[in-house]
């Protein structure tokens, strides 16, 4: 059977990766709205209950009020808002974040799709918790540079009009009240939000990022091999993940694997482990693209597992 996907807001950055991934797709009929009809809420209403999965890429009160449009009791919901992050009775749709975490997924009516910046976090620091190599009321700092595609239509529009005279370097956020962090820590298992601190460079997509980690903080000060073995062994259990670990090199200074923009188009997220056991310090750095497994290719890994087809149909690895 041939599932319909409506993309509420498919005309955003978001929503055209989203048809761009499934346009090749047969196993799909992807219906849209007419661009005279994008605010008639009568037509969205129809779009939404005729749809197996509607993919809301919309602002937050306005994909609450797409899910209050739906009636019946089949439509499916992926949500790219921040609407339902950590709201009651939304599966999230990290899928490696748990063992478990895919079976929620292919089994929920609605899913909430993480955001970018959560899950390098959840990624780096959820596994180091659950091994107790970290404890849940660890202060940690968490910080990183965007394309600025993660801000929004905006900031895309700021930035392009700008060009060159855009600011390469750019942080922002810093009253410290982004909201990512309730996510962060719901999902990341931490008893205390992370000091955030993004930043955002004159380029559009792409993002790297980094957890400081002090370890002489920690009762049983773990080694960069414990935290490179607990990551490892994690992402090995997970099925069908999209998770890699990079091998672990303590002599490594530097390396041009951290580009920001090395995994664009792709659902790949990377974590390097970098330590000074010496020092009992240590750096967990994630990289992914803010579009890919960061917004588009999270929702269309997730559209995939409810469906139950293979988890990386239309996504490149």
């Amino acid at each position: 059977m041939v599932a319909k996907i409506f993309i509420d807001g498919e005309a955003g950055t978001t929503g055209l990766q989203i048809r761009e991934r499934l346009s090749a797709r047969r196993d799909l009929e992807v219906i849209s709205i007419a661009h005279d009809k994008r605010k008639d809420l009568d037509e969205r209403k129809r779009l939404l209950n005729a749809a197996d999965v509607a993919i809301l890429c919309l602002p937050d009160d306005a994909a609450r009020e797409s899910v209050a449009l739906i009636e019946n009791d089949t439509t499916r919901v992926i949500d790219a808002s921040t609407a339902h992050r950590v709201a009651e009775g939304w599966a999230y749709g990290f899928a490696e974040m748990d063992v478990g975490q895919t079976e929620e997924i292919r089994k929920a009516r609605y899913v909430t799709n993480p955001g970018c910046w959560p899950q390098g976090l959840i990624a780096a620091a959820r596994p180091l918790v659950e091994a107790r190599l970290l404890p849940g009321d660890y202060p940690l700092s968490y910080h990183g540079i965007s394309g600025y595609t993660g801000g929004g239509r905006q900031m895309v529009e700021e930035y392009q009009a700008l060009g060159d005279k855009a600011s390469q370097y750019m942080p922002y956020a810093l009253t410290f009240q982004h909201k990512h962090l309730p996510e962060m820590a719901h999902y990341a298992k931490l008893n205390r939000a992370p000091l955030f601190e993004p930043l955002v460079g004159n380029f559009a997509q792409g993002m790297s990022t980094s957890l400081p980690l002090h370890l002489d903080m920690v009762a049983d000060i773990p080694t960069g091999k414990d935290l490179h073995a607990a990551l490892s062994d994690f992402y090995a259990a997970i099925p069908d993940s999209f998770v890699r670990v990079a091998p672990y090199d303590p002599t490594l200074g530097k390396t041009a694997a951290l580009d920001p923009q090395i995994h664009n188009g792709t659902n790949t997220l990377t974590l390097h482990v970098f330590a000074n056991d010496d020092r009992a310090q240590a750096v967990i750095c994630a990289v992914y693209d803010n579009l890919g497994k960061g917004a588009s290719g999270a929702a269309v890994q997730n559209l995939n597992i409810m469906l139950g087809v293979g988890a990386r149909e239309s996504l490149a690895a």
